[in-house]
């Protein structure tokens, strides 16, 4: 498996911005899928952003569309995570996860992803 490692979350204001960044340990990381899900206490995890092996394409949840940008790096094994606009509703724990299937059609569903990060909370008060 490739190891993740989850960074730049915390606590901001409604309003606010943060940028999550996630290193990819390996040589490998340019054939990756890679995606960002989070989980609220509560609730499932749920998918917000993924982006193909050369970050050509890229998919969002209609709740994040328009206010989240996710980018990736593959020089440094890094996929980040540009959150704008952040509502209380998007506290969560944001986990980034690798999809190492080499199927070209990105996907939404936890399934497919077989690599995990540890997560970083971010928390946005009102």
């Amino acid at each position: 498996q490739v190891q993740l490692v989850e960074s730049g979350g915390g606590l901001v204001q409604a309003g606010g911005s943060l940028r999550l960044s996630c290193a990819a340990s390996g040589r490998t990381f340019s054939s990756y899928t890679m995606g960002w899900f989070r989980q609220a206490p509560g609730k499932e995890r749920d998918f917000v952003a993924a982006i193909s092996m050369r970050g050509g394409s890229t998919i969002y949840a209609d709740s994040v569309n328009g206010r989240f940008t996710i980018s990736r790096d593959n020089a440094k094994n890094t996929v980040y995570l540009q959150m704008d606009s952040l509502k209380p509703e998007d506290t969560a724990v944001y986990y980034c996860a690798a999809d190492r299937t080499l199927v070209t059609l990105i996907s939404r569903s936890t399934r497919r992803y077989d690599s995990w990060g540890q997560g970083t909370q971010v928390t946005v008060s009102s």
